[in-house]
């Protein structure tokens, strides 16, 4: 299974969050964190598999439609992101969202000493 990163970018924090539950309603993908860039721009992001991403990213952008003033600034999905992009930018997996990954997964990872 390719693992990708998918991502919208949104002007307004309400917008954000409506993005961020329709993703994780639609398909199953774990939210691992948003970015706040400035000017009231907002990026939400979602790892699972690839076909998992693009739906999500999808319904994403038409859930924004639905919040007053909301806008979508930009979307992107990566397919296999370079594991050296894990370690620099915001896009990993993290113990805070690692509950929500084995939801979608359905595979617990092993616990080790």
């Amino acid at each position: 299974m390719a693992i990708a990163v998918g991502m919208i970018e949104t002007l307004g924090f309400p917008a954000v969050v409506e993005a961020a539950d329709a993703m994780v309603k639609a398909a199953r993908v774990t939210l691992v964190g948003y970015e706040k860039i400035g000017s009231a721009r907002v990026t939400v992001i979602v790892r699972g598999d690839v076909s998992e991403v693009q739906a999500s990213v999808a319904a994403g952008v038409e859930s924004v439609k639905r919040v007053n003033g909301g806008q979508v600034m930009s979307t992107h999905i990566i397919a296999r992101p370079h594991e050296n992009l894990e370690y620099v930018l915001p896009i990993r997996y993290t113990e805070a969202v690692e509950q929500f990954r084995e939801g979608v997964s359905g595979i617990r990872p092993l616990n080790r000493p």
